[in-house]
């Protein structure tokens, strides 16, 4: 569905994407780790088009993604964000229904509201909390509800941003569950970024690492333990000593 060929980005004198190649299969969910300014959030919002690369080529269902009418094309995509990205000025539900309510196609207030609700249900969260600010939530509600946003317009394409960001191990666990069962619910396509191996395990079907600005290697996650990419195993094991140097 998602398909990336020799993706190069450069900023300044600093390559990022060095010929990135890569293929995410429609229904299937693709996590994409690295470390730490590897060039994973580079990488999504290229696939967006919030970034234009340099060189190469991005076809969605093999069309130039450089070339699709834009609202059409993002309309496609829901997006989990790293800091949950709320607005702190509306509530809850508001934030939830905050593509429904704009657009051509925008629902009606009392709509787009009751399928706010639901979404929110559908991420465990009560009906008491859609008329909340996201100030009066915890880390793991501000997280359930950016699913649950992400959601609301039911996307073919879901990207989720390390979506376990700042949360304990439990909720951190609570989310990952959430995810893997939203996206085989919905039969949606998924790319993920992160790098905690514990999504990994729990959201994956394929997994790609970036690294020195391309993709070292890439796999079915039940091969991930057992590659001899010397680069993989020691990122996903944490080990000091490797290929890959540690800032010191």
């Amino acid at each position: 569905m998602i398909t990336l060929s020799g993706v190069h980005k450069t900023f300044g004198a600093n390559a990022v994407l060095c010929g990135v190649d890569l293929t995410i299969a429609r229904g299937t969910s693709m996590v994409v780790i690295g470390g730490s300014g590897t060039g994973k959030s580079v990488l999504l919002k290229s696939i967006l088009g919030l970034v234009r690369p340099d060189a190469g080529l991005i076809a969605l269902d093999g069309q130039d993604v450089r070339k699709a009418e834009r609202e059409a094309f993002l309309a496609r995509f829901g997006m989990l964000f790293q800091g949950g990205a709320l607005f702190d000025s509306l509530k809850v539900w508001e934030n939830v229904a905050f593509r429904l309510m704009r657009g051509p196609l925008a629902r009606p207030k009392d709509e787009a509201r009751e399928i706010a609700i639901e979404k929110l249900r559908r991420v465990g969260l009560k009906p008491s909390v859609a008329d909340l600010v996201p100030a009066e939530l915890s880390g793991g509600m501000q997280k359930r509800v950016g699913l649950a946003r992400a959601i609301a317009a039911e996307p073919e394409i879901i990207f989720f941003d390390e979506p376990t960001t700042g949360l304990d191990p439990i909720m951190s666990g609570v989310i990952n569950a959430l995810i893997r069962e939203i996206v085989v619910e919905m039969g949606a396509t998924a790319m993920t970024i992160t790098h905690d191996m514990s999504s990994v395990r729990a959201i994956a079907d394929n997994v790609a690492m970036l690294h020195g600005g391309v993709i070292q290697w890439t796999g079915p996650v039940a091969q991930m333990d057992a590659a001899t990419d010397p680069y993989l195993q020691q990122f996903i094991h944490g080990r000091s000593d490797g290929p890959i140097e540690s800032v010191r």
